[in-house]
């Protein structure tokens, strides 16, 4: 199998992006980034700690910007954080340079994945659950613009999940070729 561009997982928290990033990347022999990591890295400070710091928006602008420097590197697996997608430049440099591929799940699954983690700074609320709701139905319309979508599932290993992205990614020989199932 050859990559061609960057393969950008867009999508909520909990939805796998990292986990099944790393397993596409392995698979296809790529380059597998993160951009919170990048980002906690750079900062030298968790993302909940640049958000009290420093705020969302200044979160936002420096996650753009990780992000731009990432797709005009080498094609790989690229896991963006979940509020990356809503920036309509990002979303437009994506389009450009790479293919967005939204792992999309429901409520339930998310909320199943990420209730215990107290990494999540915009669920810091006094309603997590309904927080997370929120930005599920705010958020799905940007994601909905992804070049791709990949339902996941509650069943579904991570293996799974990433074959799914593959079947997805081999519909684009511009992006992916030699994939057979």
């Amino acid at each position: 199998m050859k990559l061609h561009k960057t393969v950008v997982l867009v999508g909520m928290m909990g939805a796998g992006k990292t986990a099944v990033g790393r397993e596409l990347a392995q698979n296809l022999a790529v380059p597998f980034r993160d951009s919170d990591e990048e980002i906690v890295e750079a900062a030298q400070m968790s993302i909940a700690e640049i958000f009290e710091r420093d705020g969302e928006s200044f979160f936002r602008a420096r996650e753009a910007e990780v992000i731009a420097r990432l797709m005009r590197g080498e094609a790989g697996i690229l896991s963006v954080g979940g509020g990356a997608f809503l920036n309509a430049g990002t979303r437009a440099l994506i389009s450009e340079l790479g293919v967005s591929v939204w792992l999309k799940a429901d409520l339930d699954l998310l909320w199943s994945r990420v209730r215990h983690k107290s990494t999540r700074p915009l669920l810091r609320t006094s309603d997590p659950y309904g927080t997370l709701a929120d930005l599920l139905a705010t958020r799905a319309p940007h994601y909905a613009k992804a070049d791709l979508a990949v339902q996941t599932r509650a069943g579904y290993s991570i293996a799974d999940t990433a074959r799914a992205v593959l079947t997805e990614l081999s519909t684009r020989p511009d992006v992916l070729e030699g994939y057979c199932e």
